[in-house]
């Protein structure tokens, strides 16, 4: 077992206590508008795009809301929304299936950022479900010089599949490292042979929890 000098990267746009902040992503909302009237059900699968359809049309709380995560629990409560729905397992296909079962006779409407790392449409489409998305942010990569690059043995925090791939846009990826990362659907994005742990909850508390104790067992030997 590897000795770790306590360098815990996260990177996420949210700083917290125990880590390094490296955030990856940059978050643009689209100039568009959303036409509520014809669906029954929304679908989020990030705080982000509650956050994203606030901003562009506060009449997304008079709807239902699948929520797809528990940050995005959180943010649609905070905000007057009302969950209908919010799945126990957040692997896509499983989730999918979910959907297929409760709410097949149902206008869903997913708001969605630009990129995601599993097609629901086409997936549901095979079931008879004819799920409307509507892009309403997109994300970009922030750019670091080769300078910021983590320290060797560093424990690093990825929070979604974008946060992997705008980390090896930046900087490339050292054996030495160890991933955290925050769900099964972001782990297969993770460099090849790259040593990793997922986080118990899919929250980013849970993945800083993760990484403590993983510290703590490392450096215990």
């Amino acid at each position: 077992m590897f000795k770790n000098d306590g360098m815990i990267y996260l990177l996420s746009p949210l700083p917290k206590e125990g880590t390094i902040q490296l955030p990856m992503i940059h978050f643009s909302l689209l100039p568009v508008t959303i036409d509520f009237s014809k669906y029954d059900i929304l679908m989020f699968t990030s705080k982000q795009g509650v956050k994203s359809a606030e901003a562009l049309n506060p009449e997304w709380k008079n709807y239902p809301c699948m929520a797809i995560g528990s940050a995005t629990a959180k943010k649609i409560k905070s905000l007057g929304g009302k969950i209908i729905y919010q799945p126990k397992s957040f692997y896509a296909e499983t989730l999918n299936k979910d959907i297929i079962t409760r709410f097949k006779d149902k206008n869903i409407l997913y708001l969605r950022p630009k990129e995601v790392s599993f097609d629901s449409k086409n997936f549901l489409a095979k079931e008879g479900i004819a799920l409307q998305e509507q892009i309403i942010y997109e994300t970009s990569c922030i750019c670091y010089e080769k300078k910021e690059k983590p320290v060797k043995n560093a424990i690093i925090i990825f929070t979604s599949p974008s946060t992997i791939h705008c980390f090896l846009k930046n900087f490339e990826w050292d054996e030495s490292y160890t991933a955290i990362v925050i769900g099964e659907a972001t782990k297969t994005h993770l460099p090849k042979n790259a040593r990793y742990e997922v986080a118990e909850e899919p929250l980013i508390d849970a993945c800083i929890k993760k990484a403590k104790q993983l510290l703590l067992t490392s450096n215990s030997k």
